[in-house]
Protein backbone atom coordinates (compact mmCIF):
# COMPACT_ATOMS: atom_id res chain seq x y z
CA UNK A 1 0.00 0.00 0.00
CA UNK A 2 3.05 2.34 0.20
CA UNK A 3 3.48 1.94 -3.59
CA UNK A 4 0.36 2.72 -4.64
CA UNK A 5 -2.37 5.75 -4.38
CA UNK A 6 -4.27 5.86 -1.14
CA UNK A 7 -7.96 5.56 -2.02
CA UNK A 8 -11.21 6.29 0.19
CA UNK A 9 -11.62 3.16 0.59
CA UNK A 10 -7.87 2.14 1.75
CA UNK A 11 -8.00 5.00 3.91
CA UNK A 12 -11.52 4.22 5.54
CA UNK A 13 -11.31 0.97 7.22
CA UNK A 14 -8.26 2.22 9.09
CA UNK A 15 -9.73 5.88 9.84
CA UNK A 16 -12.60 4.02 11.50
CA UNK A 17 -10.62 2.03 13.95
CA UNK A 18 -8.28 5.21 14.52
CA UNK A 19 -11.81 7.04 15.43
CA UNK A 20 -12.80 4.11 17.81
CA UNK A 21 -9.33 4.18 19.51
CA UNK A 22 -9.92 7.80 19.83
CA UNK A 23 -13.03 7.69 21.83
CA UNK A 24 -12.21 5.16 23.25
CA UNK A 25 -9.42 6.72 25.16
CA UNK A 26 -11.26 10.29 25.52
CA UNK A 27 -13.66 7.82 27.38
CA UNK A 28 -11.25 6.07 29.85
CA UNK A 29 -10.29 9.54 30.97
CA UNK A 30 -13.34 10.46 32.38
CA UNK A 31 -13.35 9.96 35.89
CA UNK A 32 -11.06 7.27 36.10
CA UNK A 33 -11.34 4.45 38.93
CA UNK A 34 -7.53 5.32 39.92
CA UNK A 35 -6.28 8.72 37.91
CA UNK A 36 -2.55 7.42 38.89
CA UNK A 37 -2.69 4.07 37.46
CA UNK A 38 -4.75 5.67 34.53
CA UNK A 39 -1.53 7.83 33.72
CA UNK A 40 0.54 4.88 33.80
CA UNK A 41 -1.14 2.90 31.99
CA UNK A 42 -2.66 5.00 28.94
CA UNK A 43 1.08 6.23 28.43
CA UNK A 44 1.78 2.84 26.29
CA UNK A 45 -1.13 3.42 24.27
CA UNK A 46 -0.15 6.45 23.20
CA UNK A 47 3.26 5.57 22.56
CA UNK A 48 1.91 2.75 19.68
CA UNK A 49 -1.08 5.01 18.65
CA UNK A 50 0.32 8.14 18.24
CA UNK A 51 3.30 6.77 15.50
CA UNK A 52 0.72 4.62 13.98
CA UNK A 53 -1.33 7.78 12.49
CA UNK A 54 1.69 10.04 12.13
CA UNK A 55 3.28 7.45 10.04
CA UNK A 56 0.19 5.94 8.64
CA UNK A 57 0.64 7.97 4.58
CA UNK A 58 4.84 6.92 5.18
CA UNK A 59 3.82 3.04 5.75
CA UNK A 60 0.23 1.77 6.29
CA UNK A 61 0.24 -1.80 7.44
CA UNK A 62 -2.52 -4.29 6.02
CA UNK A 63 -6.22 -4.14 7.61
CA UNK A 64 -6.05 -7.50 9.70
CA UNK A 65 -2.80 -6.13 10.95
CA UNK A 66 -4.40 -2.84 11.83
CA UNK A 67 -7.47 -5.17 13.62
CA UNK A 68 -5.09 -7.05 15.37
CA UNK A 69 -3.50 -3.88 16.80
CA UNK A 70 -6.65 -2.14 17.38
CA UNK A 71 -7.84 -4.76 20.07
CA UNK A 72 -4.68 -4.19 22.63
CA UNK A 73 -4.84 -0.54 21.80
CA UNK A 74 -9.01 -0.67 22.98
CA UNK A 75 -8.62 -3.57 25.81
CA UNK A 76 -5.97 -2.05 27.59
CA UNK A 77 -7.46 1.97 27.49
CA UNK A 78 -10.43 0.01 28.89
CA UNK A 79 -8.42 -1.70 31.68
CA UNK A 80 -6.61 1.89 32.09
CA UNK A 81 -10.24 3.38 32.97
CA UNK A 82 -11.51 0.76 35.80
CA UNK A 83 -8.04 -1.16 36.48
CA UNK A 84 -7.82 -4.52 35.01
CA UNK A 85 -8.50 -6.36 37.96
CA UNK A 86 -12.26 -4.70 38.63
CA UNK A 87 -13.08 -4.40 34.52
CA UNK A 88 -16.65 -5.89 34.34
CA UNK A 89 -16.01 -9.03 32.71
CA UNK A 90 -18.43 -11.65 34.98
CA UNK A 91 -19.57 -12.84 31.98
CA UNK A 92 -16.39 -14.56 30.72
CA UNK A 93 -15.02 -15.38 34.39
CA UNK A 94 -18.35 -17.18 35.54
CA UNK A 95 -17.76 -19.07 31.89
CA UNK A 96 -14.82 -20.36 32.80
CA UNK A 97 -15.73 -21.06 36.49
CA UNK A 98 -13.17 -18.88 37.97
CA UNK A 99 -13.14 -16.47 40.56
CA UNK A 100 -10.65 -13.87 39.22
CA UNK A 101 -10.76 -11.25 36.48
CA UNK A 102 -9.20 -13.02 33.77
CA UNK A 103 -9.84 -9.61 31.62
CA UNK A 104 -6.12 -8.83 32.02
CA UNK A 105 -5.08 -12.50 31.05
CA UNK A 106 -7.09 -12.12 27.64
CA UNK A 107 -5.07 -8.48 26.82
CA UNK A 108 -2.27 -9.96 27.62
CA UNK A 109 -3.61 -12.55 25.12
CA UNK A 110 -4.00 -9.41 22.45
CA UNK A 111 -0.42 -8.02 22.82
CA UNK A 112 0.77 -10.93 20.91
CA UNK A 113 -1.41 -10.44 17.82
CA UNK A 114 1.51 -7.31 17.20
CA UNK A 115 3.63 -10.02 15.96
CA UNK A 116 1.77 -9.84 13.11
CA UNK A 117 2.76 -6.30 12.24
CA UNK A 118 6.65 -6.91 12.95
CA UNK A 119 6.41 -9.62 10.84
CA UNK A 120 5.12 -8.14 7.84
CA UNK A 121 6.58 -4.83 8.30
CA UNK A 122 9.97 -6.99 7.69
CA UNK A 123 9.30 -8.70 4.94
CA UNK A 124 7.30 -6.03 3.07
CA UNK A 125 10.67 -3.89 3.89
CA UNK A 126 12.73 -6.59 2.43
CA UNK A 127 14.84 -7.77 5.51
CA UNK A 128 14.07 -11.07 5.58
CA UNK A 129 12.25 -14.14 4.64
CA UNK A 130 8.83 -14.66 6.21
CA UNK A 131 10.44 -17.78 8.40
CA UNK A 132 12.77 -15.54 9.55
CA UNK A 133 10.22 -12.78 10.14
CA UNK A 134 7.48 -14.73 11.92
CA UNK A 135 10.38 -15.91 14.57
CA UNK A 136 11.52 -12.29 15.02
CA UNK A 137 7.86 -11.43 15.54
CA UNK A 138 7.41 -14.06 18.08
CA UNK A 139 11.02 -13.06 19.99
CA UNK A 140 10.53 -9.49 20.06
CA UNK A 141 6.41 -10.50 21.68
CA UNK A 142 8.47 -12.34 24.47
CA UNK A 143 10.99 -9.55 25.54
CA UNK A 144 8.15 -6.58 25.76
CA UNK A 145 6.42 -9.17 27.84
CA UNK A 146 9.13 -9.69 30.17
CA UNK A 147 10.05 -6.58 29.93
CA UNK A 148 6.33 -5.44 30.46
CA UNK A 149 6.57 -7.38 33.84
CA UNK A 150 9.37 -6.10 35.09
CA UNK A 151 8.08 -2.28 34.81
CA UNK A 152 5.33 -3.60 36.96
CA UNK A 153 6.94 -4.68 39.47
CA UNK A 154 9.38 -0.97 39.33
CA UNK A 155 5.77 0.42 39.14
CA UNK A 156 4.25 -0.86 41.92
CA UNK A 157 7.25 -0.66 44.25
CA UNK A 158 7.65 2.94 43.47
CA UNK A 159 4.07 3.88 43.59
CA UNK A 160 3.19 1.45 46.52
CA UNK A 161 -0.19 1.49 48.26
CA UNK A 162 -3.40 0.96 45.92
CA UNK A 163 -2.60 2.40 42.80
CA UNK A 164 0.54 0.04 43.28
CA UNK A 165 -1.35 -2.81 43.80
CA UNK A 166 -4.00 -2.44 40.71
CA UNK A 167 -1.25 -1.44 38.37
CA UNK A 168 0.75 -4.75 39.20
CA UNK A 169 -2.46 -6.75 38.58
CA UNK A 170 -1.84 -9.71 40.38
CA UNK A 171 -4.46 -10.16 42.07
CA UNK A 172 -2.85 -12.45 44.47
CA UNK A 173 -1.83 -14.95 42.04
CA UNK A 174 1.78 -15.89 42.16
CA UNK A 175 2.41 -16.87 39.02
CA UNK A 176 1.05 -13.79 37.86
CA UNK A 177 3.70 -12.36 35.65
CA UNK A 178 5.00 -16.02 34.70
CA UNK A 179 1.38 -16.76 33.06
CA UNK A 180 0.98 -12.98 31.79
CA UNK A 181 3.87 -13.62 29.48
CA UNK A 182 2.81 -17.13 28.21
CA UNK A 183 -0.61 -15.18 27.23
CA UNK A 184 1.32 -12.65 25.35
CA UNK A 185 3.43 -15.66 23.46
CA UNK A 186 0.19 -18.10 22.85
CA UNK A 187 -1.14 -14.61 21.64
CA UNK A 188 1.74 -14.06 19.23
CA UNK A 189 1.98 -17.71 18.07
CA UNK A 190 -1.97 -17.37 17.04
CA UNK A 191 -1.40 -13.98 15.13
CA UNK A 192 1.64 -15.66 13.25
CA UNK A 193 -1.07 -18.92 12.87
CA UNK A 194 -3.26 -16.52 10.83
CA UNK A 195 -0.56 -14.45 9.21
CA UNK A 196 1.12 -17.73 7.76
CA UNK A 197 -2.18 -18.17 6.44
CA UNK A 198 -3.18 -14.73 4.90
CA UNK A 199 0.32 -13.67 3.57
CA UNK A 200 -0.59 -9.85 3.88
CA UNK A 201 2.57 -9.08 2.43
CA UNK A 202 1.84 -10.68 -1.14
CA UNK A 203 -0.95 -8.50 -1.72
Amino acid sequence: MTTKTMTSESIGFPLLLALLITSTIIWSGINPVFPQVWIAEIIPVLLIFIPLVLTYRRFSFSHTAYCFMSVWLIMHTIGAHYTFANVPFDWFNNLVGSERNHFDRIAHFSIGFYAFPIAEFLIRKGHCKPWLAGLFGLTAIMAVAAGYEIIEWWYAILAGGDAGIEFLGSQGDIWDAQQDMLADTLGALTSLIAFALIKPYQK
